[in-house]
């Protein structure tokens, strides 16, 4: 069952710490570049995943072309793609070693959630972490 409530939402995102995002963009008007943005801000590693953009840099930080290609270990798997292309990227998640899969607002897929916890990771759908970080009011991350 993907993470519903708000404890369960506020444990993920205060245990997590370097945060894959999957369809980033370097286009400022893109929700996706707005939550990187939002994220670091707060604290977190993040590394942007784009093929179209590999090498590149959003808000300074190098995107890579997909998940295998990050170099530490991922926490969350941040999706901005839709439903359907979702499931692609679960099943990389999984392959990569994530902790956890985060689908968008709007993004929904129980077969691909089925399959992340099927393999131990836990699961957010149609929610964004920008929201949900203001809304339960979470803490900044603490420079190590």
């Amino acid at each position: 069952m993907p993470l519903t409530s708000d404890a369960e939402i506020a444990q993920l995102l205060n245990e997590v710490r370097h945060i894959a995002l999957v369809g980033a963009s370097d286009r400022p008007e893109r929700p996706s570049f707005e939550v990187m943005g939002v994220l670091l801000a707060h604290g977190y590693q993040v590394t942007p995943v784009n093929p179209a953009l590999a090498g590149q840099f959003i808000h300074g930080q190098r995107v890579v072309a997909a998940l295998a290609d990050v170099a530490e270990p991922i926490d969350m798997v941040d999706i901005f793609r839709n439903s359907e292309a979702s499931g692609p990227i679960v099943d990389e998640a999984i392959q990569a070693g994530a902790t956890s899969v985060w689908m968008q607002l709007g993004v929904i897929n129980a077969q691909a959630a089925q399959r992340a916890e099927a393999a131990g990771l836990r699961v957010v759908m149609d929610h964004c972490p920008k929201i949900e970080l203001r809304r339960l009011n979470i803490a900044p991350i603490k420079a190590a």
